[in-house]
Formats: structure tokens, C-alpha cells, sequence
């Protein structure tokens, strides 16, 4: 049985807080878990159900330390309202690869709920875009609800947190800078280029003032029908729509 101890400690990466303090964070689903083995992050301790660890003890074993524990200590250290059978405590990335001008770069600024971050992540490792830039207020790639989201792609993206407008200021002077905006060049118009870095907006406001003085081109999602009462769309899905057709 994991002790009390153990299963509190577990807990406490539910709160960013300590997130940040431990260095730490949670990844829960024998999916994500799975895809943990063959990526840059370090995994510092995995819990399985007993009945899970013997279904999953093929891929479990290339683990190091692998803790079999109740259902009822699982639901103790779960974020989820139905627990995972299988969670993860991993060692969050301080450092990742340099952002190079020979990838395709999305950039996030001020998003601010876990669950359309997690989509637009795991949408980005879809259509083959491994760089994500955020801003320094958009919500934590550890959040839970965020790794969630993502459905394991967290561990194929690479995504940094930075100052947005300054990151920008210095590369837009040889890569084309394309921001969403409710006004500008429909994107079934536009040219993409593998070079462009495409900026996404907060879900209320859009893009800040700031990031907006250094954007280069304006790109928007037209409507399509005339009767449309929908004033605006989903981050996520404005980003996946943005993402297709870039990525055509």
C-alpha cells in the first residue's frame, strides 16, 4: 500500500504552486504514460492499479520505478473526476532546443484556459509544428487539465515561455510574422510559408497591442454563412483551422 506520505506529495502537484517549487508535474492515462518512455522528459516515479500493472507490465517494465497501488489511492492522487489507472510524476524541462528559422514556429499569446492550450498542442503534433512559443501570462504547459489535452503530444512539441513581443521583434526581421485578427486577409487567400510564425490570440481579446505592433500580416476566418450569429471562434479551433490550411 503507498503511504499516506507518498500519496499527499502526489496531491501537492495539483496546485501550481508547488508545481513550480518541485519542479514537477503529473501526466495521468496509460497513453500519455506510455509515450513518456521514448521522450525528452524524465520520469520519476509511475503508479499503476494492480490490475493494470499486469495487463501494461510489457511497456511498464521499461520504467525504472513502477509503484502497484489501489484504486482507491489512485482516485487520491488523480486530478480527474473518473482516475487513470495508470500516473506519472515527471521532472519538468528547463531546458529545450534552440528555436532555429528552419521550422515552423506557432506562437500563443495570452491563452488562458488549460484545455485549449492542451488541443492546440496536441493539434500543432498533428500537422508537424514542434516549436510553440507563449507568452509569459499564457497558462502553464503543466497544468493538468493542459497535459490532459494534449493527449501525450506535450512530449513532441517543444513549447517555450517567453516575452512574446520581444521574441517576435527579433525574428521578424527575416520571418514573415501572420497574426488572426476579426480583420485581414481571408486565409484562403493567403500564402503560407514553412518560415511564417503564426500568432493566436487570447479567447476574449485576441491578440494584445503589444504583439500586434510587431506583426507583420494580418490573416482572419472569414464567415462563411451569412446568418451566422457566432461573433467569434474557439481558440482551438481557430487554431486548428489556421493550422490545416498553413500546413496544405
Amino acid at each position: 500500500m503507498t503511504s499516506k506520505n507518498r500519496i499527499s506529495e502526489v496531491r501537492k502537484l495539483h496546485s501550481k504552486k508547488f508545481r513550480e517549487e518541485l519542479g514537477l508535474f503529473i501526466v495521468e492515462g496509460a497513453k500519455s504514460v506510455k509515450m513518456l518512455s521514448d521522450s525528452a522528459f524524465e520520469t520519476v516515479e509511475v503508479f499503476a492499479t494492480e490490475e493494470s500493472f499486469y495487463k501494461n507490465e510489457s511497456w511498464l517494465s521499461a520504467f525504472g520505478n513502477v509503484t502497484r497501488v489501489t484504486c482507491q489511492d489512485m482516485e487520491r492522487m488523480s486530478t480527474l473526476h473518473t482516475p487513470p489507472e495508470i500516473l506519472a510524476v515527471c521532472r519538468q524541462r528547463l531546458t529545450l532546443p534552440p528555436i532555429t528559422d528552419s521550422r515552423p514556429v506557432l506562437a500563443l499569446d495570452n491563452i488562458s484556459d488549460p484545455g485549449n492550450l492542451g488541443t492546440i498542442i496536441r493539434t500543432a503534433d498533428w500537422f508537424g509544428i514542434k516549436t510553440i512559443v507563449c507568452s509569459l501570462n499564457c497558462v502553464e504547459l503543466y497544468n493538468p487539465k493542459t497535459i490532459q489535452a494534449t493527449m501525450g503530444s506535450f512530449t513532441n512539441v517543444d513549447v517555450h515561455r517567453l516575452d512574446l513581443a520581444a521574441f517576435l521583434a527579433t525574428r521578424n526581421r527575416h520571418r514573415r510574422v501572420v497574426g488572426t485578427f476579426t480583420e485581414g486577409k481571408d486565409i484562403s487567400d493567403f500564402k503560407f510559408s514553412d518560415s511564417d510564425i503564426i500568432v493566436i490570440g487570447n479567447e476574449a481579446n485576441g491578440i494584445s497591442d503589444k504583439v500586434a505592433a510587431v506583426i507583420s500580416d494580418r490573416i482572419t476566418i472569414t464567415k462563411k454563412h451569412p446568418d451566422t450569429r457566432a461573433e467569434s471562434l474557439n481558440a482551438g479551433i481557430a487554431a486548428a483551422i489556421v493550422m490545416y490550411v498553413w500546413r496544405q
